[in-house]
C-alpha cells in the first residue's frame, strides 16, 4: 500500500509534469510528537517510537491523512534518547566539530511507510514559514535549487528504521542517511542508493548465519515466517539460497502483514501446530513475533525450537513475558553485537520531565510507567483543549487529565527497568555509531584552515554551516575511517558497516521467566558456537531433530521422494558389492575387483578364497565317489587275481584286464587331484595325471578289441600270421606306444604353457574363485582330443566285433562301455563351458568319476557276476558255446 499513498502524497510536492510544485517546510501531521535540540548544523532523526498504527481506510478519494499511532515503543526510545546523548557528548568534545554546536530535530514515522516519507520531508523541507515553488520532476536541478532556496533543516538523516522506508527515501527523496536497522541486501548496491550508508550489516549475513546454524546442527526440515516486507522476504530468500544444495529444505513460507497481524499469527500458529518441521525460522519484527508467541501459547504448543532474528532476538518485552516464556524456551537467535556506551545509563536514569518540559516522548513515558500525568504542568489549559477537540489529542488530553497527578518524585533512579538497562546495548549502540559518522563526515566537511579570507578578498572555500549540500557531505562520509571513543575502529565498505553478529540463546531462570545467554558470535561469513552452553526447547541437551526423514544409516542410500522435496526420501540398501559408510549417504560406492561388501554393506573386506575344497558338501560328495570307485577297482582285481586261472578269466586277456583295472583305478585317483587349493605343482599335475590315466584306459580297451577281432579273423582259413602281430608283447607295445603320445603332449603343453592358479574376478560374489586357469586353450584341446581319437576307435571296432560268434563276447562290453564314455565326455564340454567358478571343477571331476564308473561297471560287472555268483558258467565249454 505504501507505493500508492507515497506517490499520491509525493504528487502534493512534486505535482505533475510541466506544473509547478510547491516545497513547504513542515509536512508533519497533527499531533505528531517531536524532539528537538537547536544547533549550527541540525542533523535528522526518524524513529518508529510507536508501533501500533492507527486503522484508517484509504479511499483514494483525497489526499490520505492518518491518525497518531499508539503503543509506545520502550525500545525504540531508548534507540532516540541514544541519538541525543550522542549528540551532547559530542558538544563537549571539543576536539570534534570544535566551536560548532550539533542540534536535532527527531520526528516519529509509527512505522507506517507513508508517514515516514511525510516526516522526513519535514525534516529536510527548510524553514517553518518559507515555501518555494520548482518546475517537476523531483529529481530535477530546480527542485534541489528550491530546497536550497527553502533552507535544509536537515542536511542528513539518522534512520530509518526499516528496509522499506529507507529505500523510500533513497529513491523519492534522495535524502542522505544512516540507518541503523534498514539490513535489505539491496541496499548495498550503491548505483542505486548512492545516498544510502547504515550501521547495521546486511541481513545476507545473519540469513547466512542462520544457514550455517541449521546445516551444522543437521536441522533438514524448517517452516519460516516472515513479514510480508522487503526485510522478510529478502531475508527469507538469502537463507533460501544459502541453503540450496545442503539437503535443508523448508515445509512451509508463512507471511505475516503488520496491518493485519491479528489474523495472520492465527494462521501461522495453526501451520505450526500441524507441521512436522520441528524448528522455525521466525524473520519479523518483535511485535508480530510475539502475536504468534501468543496464539501457540492459547494452543498450548510447545517443543518448537525457534531460530530468530536479529528484529525481535534481544527483545525484553517478549524474554518477560510469562505467556511467550511457555512456547519460546531455548530460542537461538542471530543478535546484533553487544557494546557498551559509558555513560548512558547515568544519562537515561537522570531523564525527568521538569527537566525536559518540552520533550512528549517522555511525557508519554513517564504517564505510561508512573501511573500519574504531567497535564496540569505542561500547557495543557482549558483553552488548547478545546482548541484541540477536533484532533486526537483532545481525547488522549482528557485521558491524561484523568489519571492522578505526579507528586515530582518519580524517577528512574535506583529501579530496574528495561529502559535503563545497558547491559546489552545493540540497537542503540548502532544509533551512537551513526551519530558519530555523522559527526566526523561534518568535521571533515567543515574543517578549513583558511576560514577568515586575506583583507582585501572577500572569496571564501569554505562551506558554511549554514548551507551545507547532502551532496558534498556524502562524500566526506565515504571517507570516514575513524576511532570510536571507545577504541572500536569505524569505517564503511561502501554503504555497509563490517558484518558482526551474537549468537544468543533464550534459557529459563528460577523465576519462570526467559533470560539472554551469549553462546556464540558471527564475523562476517564466519561462525563461532558454543553448542555445550545451549540450553534447547525441549530442556534437554541433545539438539533436537527436524527432519521429515531421518538420514539413511551406513550401508544404504538415499533415494528422493516422487514429487517430493529432496529433504524427504527413502533409505535403499546398498546392493551387493556395493557400500556406503557415512550417515546420509547420496550414492553407494562399488568395492574394488578383490574385494566385496560385508553383511551390512558398511565395509569393503577381501573376498573369500573360494575353491573346491575337502571340507564342503560337494567336495567330499565327489571324494567319497572317487575312493569308492578306486576301492571297487581294487576288489574287481583281487577277484580277477584270485580267478586268474579260471577260463572267464583267461578268455578275456587276463594282462589286459590287469592293467585296465590299474588304469581304471589311476583314473579314480586323479580326481582326487583336481580338489583342494590349487597350486602351481598340482594344476599342472592335474591334467597330465587326467591325461595320461584316461589314454591308458582307452589304449586297454583299444588292444583288447583289437586282439578280440584279430582273434575271429585267425579262425579264418589262410590267416594263421594275424596272430603273431597281436602276441603279448606287440600288445603291451601298442598301449606303451598310445600312452607315450599323450605324455608327449601333456609334456610339451606343460613346458610351453601350464595351466596356473589364478583368482576369478568375472564371478561377482562375495568370493574369489582360485581355480587352474587354463593358458593354452590348444594344449587342452589336444590333450582331450586325442583321448576321444582312441575312444571313437576304439567304439568303432568294437561296434564291428559286436557280432562275432562267441557265448561270451567282450566286444558288446566294450561297445557299450564306450557309448557311455563317448557320451559323458561329449556333454562334459558345454558344461565345462558354462559353469562358474568353482564348478568348472566340479564337471571335470564328474566326467571323470561317470567315464570310469561306465567302463568299470560295463566291462567288469558281468564278469564278476559270473565268477562269483554263477561259476558254472565259468568253463571252456560255456564260453565256447555258439
Amino acid at each position: 500500500m505504501w507505493n500508492l499513498t507515497g506517490f499520491v502524497f509525493v504528487e502534493r510536492l512534486m505535482g505533475v509534469e510541466g506544473l509547478q510544485a510547491t516545497v513547504c517546510s513542515r509536512w508533519g501531521a497533527p499531533g505528531n510528537k517531536s524532539l528537538f535540540q537547536d544547533g549550527d548544523v541540525v542533523i535528522g532523526g526518524l524513529f518508529s517510537v510507536h508501533y501500533i498504527p492507527s486503522a484508517v481506510e484509504q479511499d483514494f478519494t483525497k489526499l490520505p491523512q492518518y491518525e497518531p499511532c499508539n503503543g509506545l515503543d520502550q525500545q525504540s526510545l531508548k534507540y532516540m534518547y541514544a541519538m541525543a546523548f550522542a549528540v551532547e557528548e559530542i558538544n563537549r568534545n571539543s576536539s570534534l566539530l570544535p566551536g560548532l554546536k550539533l542540534g536535532y530535530r527527531i520526528l516519529d514515522s509509527c512505522g507506517r511507510y507513508p508517514w515516514a516519507l511525510q516526516t522526513a520531508l519535514s525534516l529536510v523541507g527548510g524553514d517553518a514559514h518559507r515555501c518555494s515553488t520548482a518546475a517537476s520532476p523531483l529529481h530535477s536541478a530546480a527542485y534541489e535549487q528550491a530546497l536550497e532556496k527553502a533552507g535544509w533543516t536537515a542536511p542528513l538523516l539518522i534512520g530509518a528504521a526499516s528496509s522499506t522506508s529507507g529505500i523510500m527515501l533513497s529513491r523519492i527523496l534522495r535524502s542522505l542517511s544512516i540507518s541503523f536497522l534498514a539490513s535489505c541486501p539491496c541496499l548495498s548496491d550503491r548505483s542505486k542508493f548512492p545516498n544510502f550508508f547504515r550501521t547495521i550489516p546486511s541481513d545476507i549475513y545473519q540469513a547466512r548465519a542462520m544457514a550455517q546454524l541449521a546445516i551444522r546442527l543437521h536441522w533438514t526440515w524448517i517452516g519460516a515466517v516472515h513479514v510480508n516486507n522487503d526485510y522478510g522476504q529478502l531475508a527469507i530468500q538469502v537463507f533460501q539460497e544459502e541453503i540450496q544444495g545442503k539437503g535443508v529444505c523448508l515445509e512451509f513460507i508463512e507471511p505475516v502483514h503488520r496491518e493485519t497481524i491479528v489474523r495472520d499469527a492465527e494462521r501461522a500458529a495453526l501451520t505450526i501446530q500441524a507441521a512436522t518441521a520441528r524448528v522455525i525460522l521466525v524473520f519479523t519484527w518483535y511485535t508480530d513475533a510475539k502475536k504468534v508467541f501468543l496464539e501457540l501459547a492459547k494452543r498450548n504448543v510447545t517443543g518448537r525450537q525457534f531460530l530468530a532474528s536479529e528484529a525481535w532476538s534481544t527483545s525484553d518485552d517478549l524474554l518477560q513475558d510469562a505467556a511467550v516464556s511457555k512456547v519460546a524456551r531455548g530460542v537461538l537467535g542471530v543478535a546484533i553485537r553487544s557494546s557498551t556506551m559509558p555513560g548512558f545509563e547515568n544519562y537515561l536514569r537522570r531523564l525527568h520531565p521538569v527537566h525536559r518540559p518540552d520533550d512528549e516522548f517522555l511525557r508519554e513515558f513517564w504517564e505510561k510507567e508512573f501511573g500519574c500525568s504531567q497535564v496540569d504542568k505542561f500547557s495543557y489549559s482549558p483553552s488548547s483543549l478545546r482548541a484541540d477537540r477536533s484532533s486526537d489529542v483532545f481525547t488522549s488530553s482528557l485521558q491524561k487529565a484523568s489519571l492522578p497527578p505526579c507528586s515530582g518524585k518519580e524517577s528512574l533512579e535506583g529501579v530496574q527497568h528495561p529502559f535503563v538497562d545497558t547491559s546489552q546495548l545493540r540497537v542503540a549502540y548502532n544509533v551512537y555509531l551513526a551519530v558519530y559518522a555523522a559527526a566526523h563526515a561534518l568535521h571533515s566537511l567543515l574543517s578549513c584552515p583558511n576560514r577568515d579570507p586575506p583583507p582585501g578578498n572577500n572569496i571564501s572555500t569554505c562551506v558554511s554551516p549554514k548551507h551545507i549540500k547532502p551532496i558534498e557531505l556524502l562524500q566526506h562520509l565515504n571517507k570516514v575511517n575513524v576511532t570510536t571513543p571507545h577504541g572500536e575502529m569505524f569505517y564503511f565498505q561502501g554503504a555497509d558497516f563490517p558484518a558482526k553478529y551474537d549468537l544468543v540463546n533464550w534459557q529459563k531462570t528460577p523465576e519462570g521467566l526467559l533470560k539472554l545467554v551469549l553462546i556464540g558470535r558471527v564475523d562476517g561469513f564466519d561462525l563461532h558456537l558454543n553448542e555445550s552452553a545451549i540450553q534447547w526447547s525441549t530442556g534437554s541437551n541433545q539438539v533436537p531433530v527436524s527432519v521429515c526423514s531421518e538420514r539413511c544409516p551406513p550401508g544404504t542410500r538415499t533415494a528422493n521422494r516422487k514429487g517430493e522435496p529432496v529433504c524427504c526420501f527413502d533409505c535403499i540398501p546398498c546392493a551387493d558389492g556395493e557400500i556406503s559408510n557415512m550417515t546420509g549417504s547420496l550414492h553407494c560406492e562399488r568395492c574394488p575387483s578383490e574385494f566385496w561388501s560385508n553383511v551390512d554393506r558398511t565395509a569393503c573386506i577381501p573376498r573369500q578364497l573360494d575353491f573346491l575344497s575337502f571340507n564342503e558338501t560337494l567336495g567330499i560328495t565327489l571324494t567319497t565317489a572317487a575312493v569308492s570307485g578306486a576301492v571297487v577297482t581294487t576288489a574287481v582285481f583281487v577277484v580277477f587275481l584270485h580267478h586268474r586261472q579260471t577260463p572267464l578269466v583267461r578268455a578275456n586277456n587276463s594282462e589286459l584286464s590287469f592293467l585296465l583295472l590299474l588304469s581304471l583305478k589311476l583314473c579314480f585317483l586323479c580326481s582326487l587331484v583336481f580338489i583342494g587349493r590349487p597350486s602351481v605343482w598340482s594344476c599342472r599335475f592335474q591334467q597330465a595325471a587326467f591325461g595320461i590315466s584316461f589314454v591308458l584306459c582307452v589304449s586297454c580297451l583299444l588292444v583288447k578289441t583289437i586282439v578280440v577281432l584279430a582273434v575271429f579273423r585267425s579262425a579264418r582259413p589262410g590267416a594263421e600270421a594275424l596272430m603273431k602281430w597281436f602276441g603279448p608283447g606287440q600288445q603291451r607295445g601298442s598301449i606303451c606306444f598310445f600312452t607315450c603320445i599323450q605324455v608327449i603332449i601333456c609334456a610339451i603343453w606343460l613346458s610351453l604353457s601350464p595351466p596356473m592358479p589364478q583368482r576369478d574376478l568375472g564371478f561377482k560374489g562375495s568370493k574369489v574363485t582360485v581355480e587352474c586357469a587354463m593358458e593354452s586353450v590348444v594344449g587342452f584341446s589336444l590333450v582331450l582330443g586325442y583321448i576321444g581319437l582312441l575312444a571313437c576307435t576304439c567304439l568303432l571296432l568294437a561296434f564291428l566285433a559286436r557280432k562275432l560268434p562267441d557265448n561270451f563276447n567282450e566286444a558288446k562290453l566294450i561297445t557299450f562301455s564306450m557309448l557311455i564314455f563317448c557320451a559323458v565326455w561329449v556333454a562334459f564340454v558345454p558344461a565345462y563351458v558354462s559353469s562358474p567358478g568353482k564348478y568348472v571343477v566340479a564337471v571335470e571331476i564328474f566326467a571323470i568319476l561317470a567315464s570310469s564308473y561306465g567302463l568299470l561297471l560295463c566291462i567288469f560287472a558281468p564278469k564278476c557276476f559270473i565268477i562269483l555268483l554263477r561259476p558254472e558258467k565259468n568253463t571252456k565249454k560255456y564260453l565256447m558255446a555258439r
